[in-house]
């Protein structure tokens, strides 16, 4: 078969190889659509994976070609999605069902081979069936967008709050399309893109801030008539931006920190005090996945994409065979490239 493999980081190579061997608790399937997660691009460029060479990507569709002896509720023909996450299912965390805290995971993409391929044998444990009228496209995101719906909930959203995005990739972009879908008062995006907040639009932001323009927290106060936003969350990693989201914040708002930064924090007087004096909650969200496996992040989520009108379509920014995919490293390593969700097709589109 057709694979993307990683050799170090910087070195991506389409190469033709060995199908993957299926265990007896395992289902062939068929990759109809790959997409890359802003954690790909670290790994692929910068840091590597946990093994070399290693198959990449881990938000993926397909349908079912085969089944292992012990598969009991999967069949071939069956239309699926795959949350990444393999748990270990003893430590404290699994134990207490939290499965994105696991100390001893494997994981489809960093840990064993993914996804950007024509196949990948997957643990009957880590399938779910993806209802009709779901295009494979918009299941393959179903990623992003089940960690966009963890953050919100680790957020306390509910109906009526005014929300505000911080960073519109993505999962940003997943948050604002939620929030608006599930009855925000009002979402307010941010971003330094203007073609990222065009598509914040699209998916119902109903005011977009450009950060290099004005000043973001000025303008996210009068949007909000002086109040600040109920629920602000930071999906950019960017310490700057970090710091303008407690800023942002209402009295008694919440503040979720979800982008991965590798770096520092280090607050001001002002944001300390705001902290204190607006009485902020300041949280952390990571990953998406909790019992029964994967947990309501990915089952509410597939619901929304089935019954709700959630959508991808105005997210892909890229739709393209997998032998473009070491070219589109290539461009996103040199800057300037705009991109959003790229999407990869092994057996081309739908």
């Amino acid at each position: 078969m057709k694979a993307v493999r990683m050799y170090k980081p910087g070195d991506l190579r389409v190469e033709d190889v060995e199908k993957p061997k299926m265990m007896d608790d395992e289902a062939m399937v068929k990759v109809r659509a790959v997409g890359l997660c802003g954690s790909d691009i670290p790994r692929a460029l910068v840091y590597g994976a946990h093994v070399s060479p290693i198959t990449i990507g881990h938000e993926f569709s397909g349908e079912i070609e085969a089944v292992g002896k012990n598969v009991k509720n999967f069949k071939p023909g069956d239309r699926v999605v795959v949350p990444p996450l393999i748990p270990c299912g003893k430590c404290e965390w699994c134990q207490k069902g939290i499965y994105s805290l696991c100390e001893d995971y494997d994981y489809y993409g960093s840990r064993r081979d993914g996804a950007l391929a024509e196949y990948v044998s997957v643990k009957e444990s880590n399938l779910l069936k993806v209802p009709e009228g779901v295009s494979y496209e918009d299941a393959a995101t179903l990623d992003p967008c089940a960690n966009a719906y963890h953050g919100l909930m680790r957020g306390g959203f509910k109906e009526g709050d005014s929300v505000c995005v911080c960073g519109t990739g993505p999962i940003g972009l997943f948050a604002a399309q939620y929030a608006k879908l599930c009855g925000a008062s009002q979402v307010i995006a941010v971003d330094v893109w203007d073609e990222k907040l065009d598509i914040a639009k699209k998916v119902g932001a109903d005011v977009t801030i450009n950060s290099l323009n004005e000043d973001p927290v000025e303008a996210v106060k009068k949007a909000t008539d002086g109040k600040g936003a109920n629920l602000v969350i930071d999906f950019s990693g960017v310490p700057a931006a970090q710091k303008q989201c407690i800023l942002m914040a209402s009295k008694m708002g919440r503040v979720v920190f979800l982008g991965i930064s590798h770096k520092g924090l280090d607050l001001s007087e002002k944001e300390v005090d705001t902290i204190m004096r607006s009485q902020l909650s300041v949280i952390g969200s990571w990953n998406s996945f909790t019992k029964p496996y994967p947990g309501e992040d990915w089952t509410e989520s597939l619901k929304m994409f089935g019954e709700r009108g959630m959508t991808a379509r105005d997210i892909i920014s890229h739709r393209l065979p997998l032998d473009d995919c070491p070219g589109i490293f290539d461009k996103i390593k040199e800057g300037g490239f705009f991109y959003n969700k790229v999407m990869f097709y092994p057996w081309g589109q739908e």
